[in-house]
């Protein structure tokens, strides 16, 4: 298992993710988002869907649109400022999962070597 190695806490989590397939990008045990540089969803991994809870197809869709209801412009908001200072490597909780508004996610955000943003959310189960 090439993912056996990926640990959340990582501080080189994006490179690390960006050596996997698909495969092993849809079986990590945390979802992985990645945004094109406009907020497209362009790779949304089966482990998000499934503890997300969003029974929609994600890819295509602007991600900051989909959650304005949990935030999405506070979220786009910090991701474009940490953007415009340079590389991004964002930390936090974040109140509101999609399926259950009661649950916080730990949330990182990193740059993608393609411009956009990856985002990695750790829920507790």
């Amino acid at each position: 298992m090439a993912f056996a190695s990926i640990d959340f806490n990582a501080p080189d989590l994006a490179k690390r993710i960006e050596q996997l397939s698909q495969y092993d990008l849809d079986r990590l045990p945390f979802g992985v988002i990645l945004l094109d540089r406009e907020g497209t969803i362009t790779f949304y991994s089966e482990t998000e869907a499934r503890q997300s809870g969003y029974a929609g197809s994600a890819i295509g869709q602007n991600f900051f649109a989909l959650s304005r209801a949990s935030g999405g412009d506070d979220l786009r908001a910090r991701v474009l400022k940490a953007r415009e200072a340079g590389f991004v490597d964002l930390e936090f909780g974040w109140p509101n999962d999609y399926a259950n508004p009661k649950r916080e996610l730990r949330l990182r955000v990193q740059s993608s070597r393609q411009g956009g943003v990856w985002l990695f959310l750790e829920r507790d189960l």
